[in-house]
């Protein structure tokens, strides 16, 4: 799962849903850095969190 958190996939962060929808920017060894609607850039660890790919859009 985490090497398809490339730069441009829209991802979810189960546990944050308010943060709304993000862009990944990279994915650096696990460290993935999104940008979200309404929270901003935050780097997370893929290795702890499952990012939820949204195909919707």
């Amino acid at each position: 799962m985490m090497s398809l958190l490339e730069p441009g996939v829209l991802v979810r962060h189960p546990e944050r849903p308010d943060w709304g929808l993000g862009q990944v920017q990279s994915n650096i060894h696990g460290r993935v850095t999104v940008n979200f609607e309404h929270e901003g850039k935050v780097v997370i660890d893929a290795t702890r969190v499952d990012l939820i790919i949204d195909f919707s859009a």
